[in-house]
């Protein structure tokens, strides 16, 4: 008689402890749900800004009055417009994969006319074709470019770090390749010029890839899922443990 009712005490616990758990899991998935969802909307309205920045005139590239206040949700990917001239510094390489194949973005100083130096993306070229004499030459020519506005990618990219020294560039980190070609201040973002800045062959202009990774919907459903068997199984052992509870007639 105490043998068993020590082992219904023991049920009873361990059904406690089930149940509790089930109701943290439901918590959890439904609070991880509802900020999935909130995550979508905020990633829509996103992606919406975005493209009206890409289709809209250009305008004015910012001077340095207006650097401190660039941000990404108000100035990555607007449209902008340079008039000025490129500089005799040489162009720096680095690393990219387009829906061409592997290659690197041309990376090239330009004096605004403004008295400001930005760094322009004049565009792809192949692994193959990464000479000097590959590309159409521009330093020390007037030129207006028109473009997207890209804030500055620091530190490097590829899993692998910048190595100015070696003068391997895995991404387009705005300070260090002004300091490896001597620049001094510089914009503290670069411009992707458009194709008809660049309009090849080679660099190609215009191969900016604006596109947002859009999975929330998916984890969404995931995590609903989940809250909804977690308390389906809550609601199971809680009606098991009422019936046991319930005296017999």
């Amino acid at each position: 008689m105490l043998a068993g009712a020590t082992a219904k005490r023991r049920a009873g616990a361990g059904r406690l402890i089930f149940a509790a758990a089930l109701t943290l899991v439901t918590l959890v998935s439904a609070g991880l749900c509802i900020w999935q969802v909130q995550r979508r909307s905020w990633k829509l309205d996103l992606i919406a800004r975005v493209e009206a920045r890409v289709h809209a005139a250009p305008v004015t590239a910012p001077g340095p009055l207006e650097w401190r206040a660039i941000a990404a949700d108000t100035a990555e990917y607007r449209r902008v417009a340079l008039q000025g001239r490129y500089l005799e510094t040489p162009e720096t390489l680095t690393m990219a994969v387009t829906e061409r194949g592997p290659g690197f973005w041309v990376i090239a100083p330009f004096r605004a006319d403004s008295g400001f130096t930005v760094l322009v993306n004049r565009g792809f070229v192949p692994e193959d074709r990464r000479g000097v004499e590959e590309r159409r030459k521009v330093a020390g020519e007037q030129a207006r470019v028109v473009g997207l506005l890209r804030l500055t990618e620091p530190g490097g990219g590829f899993l692998r770090a910048n190595d100015p020294a070696a003068g391997r560039w895995y991404s387009r980190d705005v300070a260090a390749i002004a300091s490896a070609r001597g620049l001094g201040e510089v914009a503290p973002y670069f411009v992707d010029a458009d194709a008809a800045s660049e309009p090849g062959p080679l660099p190609q202009g215009g191969m900016t890839q604006v596109s947002f990774r859009n999975t929330h919907l998916i984890y969404a459903l995931t995590w609903f899922c989940l809250a909804l068997l977690s308390a389906g199984g809550l609601i199971f052992v809680l009606r098991g443990k009422a019936g046991e509870e319930t005296p017999a007639s």
